[in-house]
């Protein structure tokens, strides 16, 4: 109303005396009603403008406190009893051209004993060319419209993110490949870790899409041994039952293999498990016994990433998958040595058996 009474005042000028005299009176009579009628202001001259000034500071108050959270990590923990504590789990799966995988990944997901509404999934995306991204949003929609409230997962996350790395399923293996599709990986893995991990995240559950038999109660199982890393076993899932290990990068280092190491000069060499063509003589978890019952623990100094459960603090306080070479190791090996570096404990369960689809490059084994 100010605006337009001192236009009406301004453009009085070209109209002569009359003229503004008589806009003057009419801008008095309309700015007394204002102060009369308003609901907003208060009947007494003398306090008429003292709520308007008081809403003012009410809204930029409000403004400020919407801006300002305190959040105490400190009451954010890990523990062995995460399922009383309600102590919630995000799992997280990088993918690529995954749709022969998602229904018995998400089958498996499904029976989950852990309480879905305290389970969190999130996925990357990455340069997929067969409907992976329909396929996931497809299971969104499912899981999130759910008759019964408790089989519907806290949040479901699909982040598309291309790299633009292509490498053919036939050599995707070779050994001389090897170093920069792990450091490939790992930045996928760094990328989906970043984007999905939340405040109210206790524990992360890096769980591959091709892992297709573990027991329902492995979260309830694997909480429980209660440290900051920990893999089970995963075996190759033979149509003979054989036991066959998948996962080497489960291991431990041994006097040889530090050995071995200690004379290597070149500091961007990357060691990798599981090839000929470079024996590190270290000590495989695929190979330790497993009679000795699943929730016996062995320390490791180098994990997979088919199915590990990491405390989140681990991987807030900046252990992560280097993406370059780092004590020769890259991504998910590499992130059990920066951990082990940075004083938490990693660890393996020998005797507790996951297993992992047959791809096409173990089908003649």
């Amino acid at each position: 109303m100010y605006e337009k009474v001192r236009y009406t005042v301004l453009s009085a000028n070209r109209g002569g005396r009359r003229f503004v005299a008589i806009s003057l009176l009419i801008a008095l009579v309309i700015g007394a009603s204002i102060i009369v009628y308003s609901p907003s202001l208060s009947s007494s001259p003398n306090t008429c403008v003292k709520p308007v000034a008081h809403a003012a500071l009410e809204t930029e108050q409000t403004l400020v406190s919407k801006q300002f959270r305190f959040m105490n990590m400190n009451d954010l923990n890990a523990t062995a009893n995460a399922r009383q504590n309600q102590e919630h789990v995000i799992i997280l799966t990088p993918l690529k051209n995954a749709t022969p995988y998602l229904t018995k990944y998400f089958e498996l997901i499904n029976k989950l004993t852990y309480p879905k509404n305290l389970i969190s999934i999130a996925f990357l995306v990455s340069d997929t060319t067969d409907g992976t991204v329909e396929m996931l949003r497809e299971y969104a929609e499912i899981f999130a419209n759910h008759e019964n409230p408790n089989d519907r997962f806290h949040k479901f996350t699909i982040y598309q993110r291309d790299f633009n790395f292509e490498l053919p399923e036939e050599v995707r293996h070779k050994y001389e490949l090897q170093p920069l599709r792990r450091k490939m990986m790992a930045r996928s893995r760094n990328y989906l870790l970043t984007a999905a991990l939340r405040e109210e995240h206790a524990w992360v559950l890096w769980l591959d899409v091709d892992v297709v038999e573990y027991d329902p109660m492995i979260l309830e199982d694997m909480i429980s041994v209660d440290v900051d890393v920990l893999v089970p076993n995963c075996l190759l899932k033979r149509p003979d039952g054989a036991f066959w290990g998948y996962d080497k990068n489960n291991w431990q280092e041994t006097n040889t293999s530090i050995a071995i190491q200690e004379k290597i000069r070149d500091p961007e060499f990357v060691l990798l498990e599981g090839y000929y063509e470079f024996e590190t003589k270290r000590k495989l978890m695929i190979d330790m016994p497993t009679h000795f019952g699943r929730m016996k623990k062995e320390p490791l100094d180098g994990v997979g990433g088919t199915f590990t459960l990491v405390k989140a603090h681990v991987h807030r306080e900046g252990a992560n998958f280097p993406a370059f070479t780092y004590k020769h190791q890259v991504e998910t090996e590499g992130f059990a040595k920066m951990a082990k570096a940075m004083g938490f404990g990693v660890y393996g369960l020998p005797g507790y058996i996951i297993y992992h689809v047959v791809t096409s490059t173990e089908k003649n084994l």
